[in-house]
């Protein structure tokens, strides 16, 4: 099957050949034919797995068809938990639809508001983060009265980061009559209940919900703790890699580690939530054209990055949960490329290592690199457990996006 086998619009057509898109993904040829009928989907799919596109081909598809207005009102409107996955659905649209002229904006916190609302008056396609959405339409900035299409992306995120009484708000000032599509990496009981809240009769499509992929090979590193940057360090040196990316738990590591690779000469930038989004904007690009080699970052990195040269993932510190494991390693094997996912673990790390290993139906493979002191003494280095720049009582980042403007939830916007 390829994609002219949908019958799909040629300006639509000449994005996907300008995208380099050949033979459609699992998840794009279940999903894509019910959407072309207008029907309500919920899809169940890790990242890399070719889920964007997946829904912005028929929503294009959709809008050419009725002839919509290339400039407003808001037809469509999609939610992302973070700027990074808002900016990324954003580009997808603008990349797929160049040729249909159909306006679009990406709306998400951390920066000015006034040229979001600008380009808000003017786009058909509209993909933003809540909390910053939510803030416009109170501020009576946003209309989205004439929205027939809303796409919940990555909605277990998105639950995560506390945004179900902000989805609800929006939802609830939307048109009933709607087509509605989510798309979630996990189905736990929330996300069924929001299903049944918001989707009429919908087609389930999967792919790659739980089985190990392909594409991606697996290793555990047992290492003492303290001996963790030394060796982080010797497999770089090792490793033929492209483009690496490195998950620490904490902001104040990412930064400190990232740093610290720089100042021994590698081509190394850290992304955290506590950056700007010139700053982040700046990375992302850095390492999309190869400027950097070596990004290092915490999980609000693991849903938000789309870059095909990403060979390597290396987890310098475990992640809390096994959704978050496979969330971390879809940066890799992207786009029919293979992948490493590399783990840096010590004994504290056993129990997750365990569930790991369940989760993907098998032992993992152990390794040591050669030359390598494994028994080098050395003083272990201390978790922080609260970034200097985070006032107290605010929890470290794990798994969310927190930033300099106070709430975790909204500096995710």
């Amino acid at each position: 099957m390829n994609f002219a086998d949908f019958a799909l619009d040629k300006r639509i057509m000449a994005g996907v050949s300008r995208a380099g898109y050949h033979i459609p993904t699992p998840i794009q040829v279940q999903a894509i034919p019910p959407l072309l009928e207008g029907r309500d989907v919920l899809g169940l799919a890790q990242t890399g797995t070719g889920k964007t596109a997946a829904f912005v081909l028929p929503i294009l598809q959709k809008l050419v068809t009725q002839a919509a207005p290339k400039q407003g009102p808001v037809r469509v409107l999609v939610l992302a938990p973070t700027r990074e996955l808002a900016v990324q659905i954003h580009e997808n649209f603008v990349e797929l639809g160049a040729e249909t002229g159909m306006r679009c904006a990406a709306v998400f916190g951390g920066v000015g508001q006034n040229p979001q609302v600008k380009s808000l008056s003017r786009a058909t396609i509209v993909t933003a983060c809540p909390g910053r959405l939510l803030d416009l339409m109170n501020q009576g900035l946003v209309d989205l009265s004439r929205v027939d299409t809303l796409v919940l992306d990555e909605a277990d995120r998105m639950l995560d980061m506390g945004f179900a009484p902000d989805i609800r708000r929006i939802v609830s000032r939307l048109p009933d009559k709607r087509q509605t599509m989510l798309f979630s990496a996990t189905m736990p009981e929330e996300i069924r209940k929001l299903t049944r809240e918001y989707l009429r009769g919908p087609v389930e499509v999967r792919a790659e919900s739980t089985e190990r992929k392909a594409s991606i090979s697996h290793a555990f590193y047992p290492v003492p703790g303290h001996l963790k940057a030394g060796l982080l360090e010797e497999l770089l040196k090792s490793t033929d890699h492209e483009t690496m990316l490195v998950f620490t738990r904490t902001k104040h590591r990412a930064k400190s580690l990232a740093r610290k690779l720089e100042g021994k000469g590698w081509a190394a930038t850290f992304l955290q939530g506590n950056m700007s989004q010139n700053r982040r904007q700046e990375a992302m690009t850095g390492l999309r054209s190869g400027k950097y080699t070596i990004m290092v970052a915490t999980d609000i990195a693991s849903r938000g990055i789309d870059c095909d040269r990403i060979t390597h993932v290396i987890n310098f510190d475990m992640p809390d949960t096994t959704e978050s494991y496979t969330h971390r390693i879809g940066r890799t094997g992207r786009a029919q490329r293979t992948g490493e996912a590399l783990s840096l673990i010590t004994r504290e790390d056993d129990e997750q290592v365990r569930a790991i290993e369940r989760k993907f139906g098998g032992r993992i493979e152990r390794r040591t690199l050669e030359g390598f002191d494994y028994d080098m003494p050395g003083r272990m280095e201390p978790e922080r457990t609260r970034d200097p720049n985070t006032p107290r009582g605010r929890r470290p980042e794990r798994g969310r996006s927190s930033g300099a403007q106070g709430s975790t939830r909204r500096d995710a916007r």
